[in-house]
C-alpha cells in the first residue's frame, strides 16, 4: 500500500506536547471531580489511541479506577471529510447497563460519530455518558450533541498528529499540527 501524502511533508504545530500533556492533565482533575472514581472509558479508535492513553494514565494520577474498552468507529473511509454514515468497525466486549461511561474522542466536529456512539451506549442501558474530546470544531456541527469535557477549541482546519491521520498518515506527530491544502 503506497502513502497518498509524504511523511517528509512538513506540518505546522497547532499545540504543542507540552501544551496537549498539560491540557490532558487538567482535564483529567476535571473528569475525576464531576463523576467519581469508577468509570468504563471507551476510546474511540483510531484517532484518540494517543490522547486516550495519556487521559487514562492522568485519570489514575487524579485517582480514578477505570475499565477501558475499545470501539472502533469510522465515518472517513480515508477522505478528508465525513461521509455522513457511520458504522462500528469493532465494539466493545464490556457491559454498560447501569455504568457511568466515559466516551473519549480525538475530535468533536460534525457530531455524527459521537451522538451515535451515545445514543449506541444509552440503548444498551448505560446509566450516564459524558463525552470527553480533545478538539471540539464545531462549525461543522450537524447534530446537538456536545461534549462534557473539551481539552481545546479547534479552528476550522484539518488537523493531523497526536494520532489522527489523513490516509493514514502523520498519526505519529507528538503534537497536533495544522494540514495545509
Amino acid at each position: 500500500m503506497s502513502r497518498v501524502i509524504s511523511p517528509d511533508r512538513k506540518v505546522p504545530v497547532l499545540y504543542d506536547p507540552a501544551t496537549i500533556a498539560a491540557r490532558v492533565e487538567v482535564l483529567a482533575g476535571d473528569i475525576a471531580t464531576a463523576l467519581g472514581p469508577d468509570l468504563l472509558a471507551v476510546a474511540v479508535l483510531k484517532g484518540s489511541f494517543m490522547f486516550a492513553a495519556d487521559l487514562l494514565r492522568a485519570l489514575h494520577r487524579a485517582g480514578v479506577a477505570v475499565e477501558v474498552d475499545f470501539m472502533m468507529l469510522s465515518s472517513y473511509q480515508g477522505r478528508m471529510h465525513s461521509s455522513g454514515q457511520v458504522t462500528v468497525e469493532r465494539d466493545i466486549t464490556s457491559r454498560v447497563e447501569g455504568r457511568r461511561v466515559l466516551l473519549i474522542d480525538d475530535i468533536l466536529e460534525s457530531g455524527r460519530t459521537l451522538a451515535f456512539a451515545k445514543d449506541l451506549l444509552v440503548a444498551r442501558g448505560a446509566g450516564s455518558v459524558d463525552l470527553c474530546v480533545l478538539l471540539d470544531k464545531p462549525g461543522h456541527r450537524v447534530t446537538t450533541v456536545t461534549a462534557s469535557f473539551t481539552g481545546f477549541a479547534c479552528p476550522d482546519r484539518f488537523v493531523v498528529g497526536y494520532g489522527m491521520d489523513v490516509a493514514h498518515c502523520f498519526r505519529e506527530l507528538p503534537y497536533i499540527g495544522v494540514l495545509e491544502a
